[in-house]
């Protein structure tokens, strides 16, 4: 195939994946790509292994050639000689049906060599696997470091979400694609679409929508990392919940050092809010989770430290989802009721929050623990409402 054509038929599939208003939002890549050759693999062993180079860090197409049309699933499996024996898929399920070229966006890659695997019943019939940067990692420019000691709360960010239209950019950058975010989840995350993340009347609304004829979802991922990141403090989400089966609503922060999947949970988590439909009735009463994850505690090695707690009208009222970070511990708290301590800080295994992290608030549909009882496909549009998000320190 001639490189123009398959370029060609690169942009127009993902044109359609997008599936987005051109009158509201900008297209995913259509300003992110920053590599137009890309980097085509073509040699593996009979176990469909192979060494990848990166020269640059950031979220990376990957597409997929093959000979025919025949139905097939392919998945890359990254870094599989890694020390804690995980399995790091990193696009997630890669169905060439009823197209010769077969694309997923998103997979996050460090710089360096990789060694991967292709998996597939029918590897004989792929041509080469492409990986092109859409885009490119950057590092956070301002670090916000809290003040802990004292008797009172002293706001030192915040976004209140007053605007119109698209997000502040000075504070949020947008996280991108359909690689299923190492859970399974259904949803392609857009950038700067207002379909999928908008303010509206004091109110930022990440809003899901599902792509006709699919049982696949558009929604967004909004992250301070490279704008703004922080060192201890209070962060508060003040927000509702959409209660749809198959929903999965977060607030939280993650480590700054996080590049690719081999960097979690190294970098750390903080789940501050943490919402999944299945468990929200009709009325809207449901649970909230909080959770730090550490590679010492985490929830694939089944260990995670958790707490839940109750709440009411959880899609029609506006609760206050907090944490407290001090250099000891992390608490978190709901409308101001204490639920939640971590306060494992032996060593850096135990205790990863002693650097920067950035906030992230997202809507996913399904996965792992989204899905666990099924996606209510004909739900329609959900939304998540987010009234503010504020960081304090203390002062006497």
């Amino acid at each position: 195939m001639k490189k123009q054509s398959f370029l060609l038929i690169l942009l127009l599939i993902s044109i359609l994946l997008v599936y987005c208003d051109q009158n509201k939002g900008t297209e995913i890549g259509s300003e992110n790509i920053v590599s137009e050759e890309g980097l085509s693999i073509s040699e593996w062993d009979k176990n469909g292994q192979f060494e990848l180079k990166i020269t640059q860090t950031g979220r990376y197409r990957v597409s997929i050639e093959t000979e025919n049309s025949q139905l097939d699933t392919f998945w890359i499996e990254d870094y599989i000689d890694n020390v804690d024996g995980r399995i790091y898929n990193v696009t997630g399920n890669i169905i060439v049906s009823d197209s010769e070229i077969s694309i997923i966006d998103g997979s996050p890659l460090a710089e360096g060599k990789h060694q991967m695997r292709l998996h597939g019943n029918s590897l004989e019939n792929v041509k080469f696997v492409n990986f092109e940067l859409i885009q490119l990692h950057r590092e956070t420019q301002e670090i916000l470091t809290q003040r802990m000691e004292g008797e009172n709360w002293k706001l030192t960010w915040s976004d209140e979400f007053n605007g119109s239209g698209l997000v502040n950019p000075t504070n949020w950058n947008y996280n991108i694609g359909n690689w299923g975010w190492g859970n399974n989840e259904l949803q392609y995350y857009t950038s700067k679409n207002t379909l999928n993340a908008r303010q509206v009347e004091g109110n930022l609304i990440i809003e899901a929508h599902p792509i006709e004829g699919s049982d696949k979802w558009t929604s967004a991922r909004l992250t301070t990392q490279s704008k703004v990141s922080f060192l201890y403090g209070k962060i508060e989400f003040r927000a509702k919940v959409p209660n749809g089966l198959g929903t999965w609503a977060a607030g939280w922060l993650l480590g700054d050092p996080y590049k690719d999947e081999l960097s979690w949970p190294y970098c750390g988590e903080i789940d501050v809010l943490e919402c999944v439909g299945y468990e929200i009735d009709e009325a809207g009463n449901g649970m909230n989770h909080a959770t730090c994850h550490t590679p010492a505690f985490y929830f694939k090695k089944g260990n995670q430290i958790s707490s839940e707690i109750a709440l009411d009208s959880m899609k029609t009222k506006f609760h206050i989802y907090a944490v407290e970070w001090y250099k000891d511990r992390i608490e978190a708290y709901i409308d101001g009721e204490h639920y939640y301590t971590y306060d494992k800080t032996a060593n850096d295994l135990e205790w990863p929050f002693n650097q920067p992290q950035n906030i992230i608030i997202n809507l996913a549909i399904g996965g792992g623990w989204g899905g666990l009882k099924g996606v209510d496909q004909t739900m329609g549009a959900q939304q998540y409402v987010i009234d503010y998000i504020r960081v304090y320190e203390k002062s006497s």
